[in-house]
């Protein structure tokens, strides 16, 4: 074998390696972008349940509604003056 084939084999191998690498790299990056969009995707959906949560907590801790609550199921009152006792230590 020539020196010139022999080159010519190893760029020509070289070039064949290459390209496989190049379409190798270019699925693996379509992979993660996919997932990294449907990632985003989950991430979104969880970012509105979470605000839909902060909305029924603060609606379900409203004073009127802990009042109303304690007033039908615990059947209590606000004390009358006569009925409030002080302690001092």
């Amino acid at each position: 074998m020539s020196w010139r084939s022999l080159t010519a084999g190893l760029l020509g191998l070289s070039i064949l390696a290459s390209a496989l690498s190049v379409v190798w790299v270019k699925h693996e990056t379509r992979k993660r972008f996919a997932t990294l969009q449907r990632l985003e995707r989950a991430r979104d959906a969880l970012d509105v349940e979470w605000g839909q949560l902060q909305l029924e907590q603060s609606t379900w801790a409203t004073h009127g509604r802990i009042e109303s609550v304690v007033r039908e199921q615990l059947g209590m009152d606000v004390p009358r003056a006569e009925e409030v006792v002080v302690v001092t230590p």
